[in-house]
């Protein structure tokens, strides 16, 4: 039986090599798992009141498929999403898989200018979009950027601004001018007989790039990696194994699905092992989550650390029966130790994991597993997933540094992208000539294959010239009474270069002040590692994703010394 492999001296490891990877593609992967668990549930989307079992889901998907072919829809032509977690998201994820067209994600949260960009990087030739989402108008976006659909029919879209675009599908009974409904996509579809799906679905290829995921970098445009149906299915399955989910498991999928997050570690997971999808509302709320676990006997959740925390001070936490929780996965941000022993033990997820990746990675690199004790649960983000490969490496000079020392994480295998779409300075920044992505994040090994994420390369506070590691600082105060949140930044300054600063938002009824903070971490951590300045607040930027936005606390407290 193949084992880890781990280097004693150096950082290096690489998991099993079992089990094999699978060669299916996506729509394999559903055929397979509909034709063995047929009446078990597959989708179960709460606020749209709608369940469908694998039969079911299966046949949606067809449909949907087959409706995409008759308005012309090609192999590789690229198909953008942009809508919040829905029913016909997840049968559109793997409708576009059926006939090899790339699902382009694109965040609930963009605006028309960032929309523009996506639509035209991409060259996407479809988008199917909902009406709105809280204060964002998507019809008026998109007439902002391509007017023309007032004017054009719609399945004839000609749009000076976007030459690509041909069809705006809309997700809802009523379609505004221009747009194809949802319903009338499917009633399309019968125009395609079921042998043209299938010889379509016959020249598919495992290796095709099936998706491409938009980075949200902090600075630039955001750059689109492909994916394939090989990265996709493998790490689904994989990191599903990790959570030893099976087709008895039901998950619990507040993360959106735009993110590989819900893409892939949520909703493939689930049709790789035929677990049930339960999804609990259209975007993230706490009290929908604990509902959905509560009302549907949810074994697995999944979510980021913010997320939790919301769940465990819900004031309405007391009234949910969470006992049937076993596993998940908390990642997407570092996962505060307090937390997790929260969550372990209030929330009685007892075999929850941390996992780590990136969009890049599509997206898990390392994982822990339900057996790993609950210090390495809490310490570190486990060890390299099954064919994938992890080295530290010294920033500078590139050489693999010793176990037990801080180095960039790279890894190599299944799991790397494609590329970037279109943009092959940025592929060639990410992916040296060995093939080893280059994922920015510092982390420490040790002797086990186990890793720790120490944070950002370009996160690390140099002050005098001292490095700090933020999350360090961050695990430190989460151990002060009265912290509910914190985040740890750098800013500059003229006579240490940098200075350690912290927004910190305090639990339900605190009273804690700035001073209570600074007199508990004298004589507790090195000096300089101290919060130079502390502030205090209600909360902090946010993407959708439910990750804090650290470039936006830096800007914020910057502009703040200068006026």
């Amino acid at each position: 039986m193949s084992t880890d492999i781990v280097d004693k001296f150096l950082s290096y490891a690489r998991g099993s090599a079992r089990p094999e990877l699978s060669e299916m593609c996506i729509g394999q992967v559903l055929d397979a798992t509909a034709q063995k668990y047929p009446d078990n549930d597959a989708l179960i989307v709460c606020h749209e009141h709608k369940r469908y079992t694998y039969r079911e889901l299966r046949r949606q998907v067809e449909a949907a498929a087959r409706g995409l072919m008759s308005i012309g829809i090609q192999k590789g032509d690229r198909v953008g999403i942009w809508s919040t977690n829905n029913s016909e998201w997840v049968i559109t994820q793997f409708a576009t898989a059926k006939i090899g067209a790339i699902l382009v994600n694109i965040n609930p949260a963009n605006r028309a200018f960032e929309l523009e960009y996506v639509l035209r990087q991409s060259e996407c030739r479809a988008l199917m979009m909902i009406e709105r989402f809280r204060d964002s108008d998507y019809v008026e976006a998109i007439r902002q950027v391509c007017p023309e659909i007032d004017q054009g029919q719609a399945t004839t879209l000609h749009s000076a601004n976007l030459p690509a675009l041909r069809q705006l599908i809309f997700i809802g009974d009523h379609a505004p001018k221009g747009m194809i409904s949802w319903n009338d996509l499917l009633i399309s579809g019968c125009r395609i007989s079921v042998a043209e799906l299938c010889d379509r679905e016959a020249s598919l290829d495992p290796n095709d790039g099936i998706n491409i995921q938009y980075t949200s970098g902090t600075t630039g445009f955001p750059k689109g990696a492909v994916l394939s149906h090989r990265n996709i299915v493998n790490n689904g399955k994989l990191t599903a194994d990790s959570q030893r989910l099976t087709y008895l498991d039901r998950l619990c999928i507040p993360v959106p699905f735009y993110h590989c997050f819900g893409m892939v570690l949520s909703n493939m997971a689930c049709v790789v092992t035929g677990a049930t999808m339960v999804i609990p509302a259209a975007h993230f709320d706490a009290e929908a989550t604990l509902r959905a676990v509560h009302e549907e006997r949810c074994t697995a959740l999944h979510g980021v650390p913010t997320m939790f925390i919301a769940e465990l001070e819900h004031p309405k936490f007391a009234e949910f029966d969470l006992h049937t929780l076993r596993t998940g996965i908390m990642a997407g941000a570092p996962c505060p130790i307090e937390i997790m022993k929260r969550v372990l033990n209030e929330m009685h997820c007892t075999e929850l994991t941390i996992a780590y990746g990136l969009t890049e990675a599509s997206p898990v690199i390392t994982q822990t597993k339900p057996s790993d004790s609950i210090e390495l649960r809490v310490k570190s983000v486990g060890k390299p997933l099954p064919h994938t490969e992890v080295k530290l490496v010294h920033p500078a000079t590139g050489e693999i540094v010793p176990i037990g020392e801080s180095g960039e994480l790279c890894t190599r295998g299944y799991l790397v992208m494609k590329g970037y779409y279109r943009n092959p300075e940025a592929t060639r920044a990410a992916l040296d000539e060995e093939s080893w992505l280059h994922t920015g994040d510092l982390a420490v090994m040790d002797a086990a294959g186990y890793c720790s994420i120490t944070g950002r390369s370009k996160d690390v506070i140099i002050r005098g010239g001292e490095n700090i590691y933020p999350r360090e600082v961050e695990e430190f105060l989460y151990t002060c009474p009265g912290i509910r949140m914190v985040q740890v930044v750098g800013i500059p300054c003229p006579k240490y270069g940098e200075q350690v600063a912290a927004w910190i938002q305090l639990e339900q009824g605190s009273t804690l002040t700035e001073d209570e903070i600074l007199s508990f971490c004298a004589s507790k951590i090195a000096h300089f590692k101290i919060p130079k300045i502390i502030q205090i607040v209600d909360e902090f930027p946010m993407t959708v994703t439910g990750k804090v936005q650290k470039f936006k606390i830096r800007e914020t407290m910057m502009n703040q010394r200068t006026q």
